[in-house]
């Protein structure tokens, strides 16, 4: 079935069969964004919209190893340095050979190659940005590319507020255009052995642990929680803070433990492949980031009726209901993340505030809630009614 043959800029399409949607992504690595692109693909497994993935960059990942294992198409491109013209002819081959009716470009990059590929074909163009660098910034190429670019783009989303208003002040894009589509994940199930982790880890049964899940890089601002973690010890000394991760930041981190002399009351895990009995035993969960977009490991933590603590960076106050679910804490400021610590431990809030993530969670970040406003988004721009629902 051709495209150009049943569909028109305006017509009505009643069925969604045979369409097929290209994911367009850096890699297919173990993130954030390639989770949303991984439970996108997979919960149309059963469905009539046929999912492939394209990604600029080499090696593909571990993720988009297991899905080719799966059955679902996944190509890669090696991106060369500079701009690649190549890659804009490979992606229009793609398109054409493989009949793509709408090409979904994850982050600005992609953008830019898909939609360039895509011009004059019969595809739709999606663009979804998945988060910002901090600090935020712009260029004069972007002020008039990227206009140009949105007039090829059928439909825009972005995963918070604070992205969404980055996409309009930084990238000079109609905000009314662009779509709040929130990450949403699978609620974590308990793992096994969870109950015997602390005392592998050496601490008691009655401590209170803290922790947080995270790559070792500066713009998880380790260090600042560390200082938070040291102040809010002189309340009470029966805490333990467990960091799970690892990467290039590891010796600033162990650096500022020795300074504070906390290296009793921190363990560092390490890397983790699978990491949820860890999080199972934070009573607390902290996420002191300098950017964050819509933070995984911090819908994880709300999955299990994890209260946070958080700093008020990209989409943690969205996330995060301030006083209802966690305390939502001045980006950079120690002070007040010790502030925030402390108001959990000292007013009994900890189940309270639980229970109340795990209800937000189960109301605006399910992966169905998301898959379904994408499914949506996909039916829109191409004009098909929504009579029946997906199978499956």
């Amino acid at each position: 079935m051709i495209l150009s043959e049943t569909v028109r800029r305006g017509s009505k399409r009643k069925s969604n069969m045979d369409m097929n949607i290209l994911h367009i992504t850096f890699d297919m690595r173990i993130g954030g964004t390639e989770m949303v692109i991984k439970s996108i693909v997979e919960s149309h497994a059963s469905s009539d919209f046929t999912m492939s993935i394209f990604c600029i960059e080499a090696p593909t990942g571990p993720w988009g190893v297991a899905l080719a294992n799966n059955g679902i198409s996944v190509t890669t491109h090696n991106r060369s340095p500079g701009f690649d013209r190549s890659l804009i002819t490979a992606l229009r081959k793609h398109i054409k050979q493989h009949n793509i009716h709408v090409l979904h470009c994850h982050q600005y990059t992609p953008w830019v190659y898909g939609t360039l590929a895509a011009v004059g074909l019969n595809c739709k163009v999606v663009f979804t940005e998945h988060g910002r660098f901090y600090p935020d910034s712009t260029t004069w190429k972007r002020k008039w590319v990227n206009p140009i670019l949105a007039f090829f783009t059928d439909g825009f989303t972005a995963i918070s507020d604070a992205t969404r208003d980055a996409l309009a002040t930084y990238e000079f894009i109609n905000k009314k255009k662009i779509e709040l589509v929130y990450n949403g994940i699978k609620p974590l199930q308990k793992a096994e052995g969870a109950e015997l982790l602390k005392t592998e880890l050496g601490i008691a049964k009655d401590t209170l642990v803290l922790g947080t899940i995270a790559r070792f890089d500066p713009i998880k601002n380790h260090t600042m929680m560390l200082e938070a973690f040291s102040s809010a010890l002189k309340y009470t000394s029966n805490l333990m803070l467990v960091i799970v991760g690892d990467g290039d930041e590891r010796p600033r981190i162990e650096q500022k433990i020795e300074e504070l002399n906390l290296s009793q009351h921190v363990v560092l895990t390490g890397y983790q492949v699978n990491p949820t009995r860890y999080l199972q035993i934070m009573d607390v969960f902290l996420l002191s980031s300098l950017s964050e977009g819509t933070s995984m490991t911090l819908l994880e933590a709300m999955s299990l009726s994890k209260p946070c603590v958080v700093t008020n960076a990209g989409g943690n106050p969205e996330i995060i209901k301030h006083e209802y679910n966690g305390f939502v804490t001045t980006n950079g400021n120690p002070d007040h993340f010790a502030d925030g610590i402390v108001k959990m431990l000292s007013n009994s809030v900890i189940d309270t505030f639980g229970l109340n993530g795990k209800k937000r969670f189960d109301e605006y970040f399910s992966d169905n809630l998301m898959v379904n406003q994408y499914t949506q988004i996909y039916r829109t721009i191409l004009g098909i009614e929504n009579v029946g629902t997906e199978k499956g």
